[in-house]
C-alpha cells in the first residue's frame, strides 16, 4: 500500500502542475475550457490524491506539525476550486466581477480560499520533506528550493508550475530512492 500511496502523492503534485500550466494561460482561456474546467478539476484532482500518503508518513515531530498544515492547505484549495467552479459557471464577465467583488467583500471566505490558505499546503509539504533530510539530502532541498519560489521568488513568471514540478521531483526522489523506499514508517 505504501508505494501505491506514494505514486498517487506524486501523481498529485504532477497534476496541481497541469492545473498550474492551464491557469498561467489567462482568464480567457480558462473560461473557454469546455466541457469542464480542466484547469481546477486538475488541482482538486491533484490535492485529492495526496491525501491517502498523509497519514504514511513516519511519525516525528515534522510529521505532526506537517500533517495539520498539508491538511489546511487542501481544504482550502479544495474551497479555492469549488468557488473558481462558480466563476467560471458565470456566462459574462461582468457577472464574474460581480461575484468576485462580493466574495473579497468577505474575509471569512476570501482569506482562506483565495488569498492565505492555499500557502498551507506548501508548507505542508516542506515540513512533511524535513522527516527524509537524512535519507536523501537532494529530495528535500529541492522541495526547500520550491518552497523559497512559492513564498520569496515572486519575480518568477507562474512560478507556481515550477514549484509543483520541482516539489513533485523531490517527492519522487525521495519515495523512490532505495534509502527511503526499503524504509519502514510507523
Amino acid at each position: 500500500m505504501k508505494t501505491y500511496y506514494q505514486i498517487l502523492f506524486v501523481i498529485g503534485l504532477l497534476f496541481e502542475s497541469i492545473g498550474q500550466i492551464l491557469l498561467s494561460k489567462g482568464n480567457d482561456f480558462v473560461y473557454a475550457l469546455k466541457p469542464i474546467d480542466f484547469a481546477h478539476w486538475s488541482l482538486l484532482t491533484g490535492v485529492v490524491l495526496l491525501i491517502p500518503q498523509i497519514g504514511y508518513f513516519r511519525k516525528s515531530i515534522f510529521t505532526y506539525i506537517g500533517v495539520p498544515f498539508i491538511m489546511i492547505g487542501i481544504t482550502c484549495i479544495i474551497g479555492m476550486c469549488v468557488l473558481d467552479f462558480i466563476w467560471w459557471s458565470q456566462p459574462t464577465q461582468e457577472i464574474r466581477n460581480q461575484f468576485a467583488g462580493q466574495i473579497s467583500k468577505v474575509p471569512s471566505i476570501w482569506k482562506p480560499f483565495i488569498t492565505t490558505g492555499p500557502n498551507f499546503l506548501n508548507v505542508g509539504l516542506f515540513l512533511l520533506a524535513l522527516n527524509y533530510f537524512k535519507q536523501n539530502k537532494v529530495g528535500v532541498l529541492l522541495i526547500i528550493l520550491a518552497t523559497l519560489i512559492v513564498f520569496f521568488i515572486r519575480f518568477i513568471p507562474s512560478r507556481l508550475i515550477y514549484a509543483y514540478l520541482i516539489t513533485a521531483i523531490g517527492y519522487g526522489l525521495i519515495f523512490f530512492n532505495h534509502k527511503t523506499s526499503n524504509e519502514h514508517q510507523t
